[in-house]
């Protein structure tokens, strides 16, 4: 199950313009907002489901290699073992395991980058 996407956008006020009128119709709205980002969900899920992110910023995403796909885990060693086995499968580190406290918490979770060089993730928000 993918727990959350992201994507880079040129303008962010303009993006954001857009996807509240857009994903309203879908009965997702904004949740989460932080420095060059904004989440979307439904109204009875805490975490955003869908960010847009500013590409302006220094080291920002640009399309195609910008995209994110998270995907959800059970728990923490199941966080563990999807990047252990990334790694042991030819993918490269993007961020170990651990909490990310300046995102929503519970949050814990693991980055790689897969053959191709997309970013891919798998997070367990449940607490420990």
């Amino acid at each position: 199950m993918i727990d959350h996407i992201s994507i880079p956008v040129a303008d962010l006020k303009g993006a954001a313009a857009f996807y509240d009128a857009v994903l309203a119709t879908v009965g997702l709205s904004r949740r989460k907002e932080r420095a060059g980002a904004i989440g979307y969900g439904p109204p009875t899920r805490a975490a955003p489901v869908f960010w847009i992110l500013d590409r302006a910023r220094e080291g920002s995403a640009t399309p195609g290699l910008g995209l994110h796909v998270s995907f959800e885990a059970p728990d923490r060693a199941s966080v563990d073992a999807f990047h252990a086995a990334a790694l042991r499968h030819g993918g490269r580190d993007a961020g170990a395991p651990g909490l990310r406290p300046q995102y929503t918490m519970p949050f814990y979770g693991a980055f790689v980058f897969d053959l191709d060089g997309f970013k891919i993730e798998a997070v367990c928000r449940v607490p420990e």
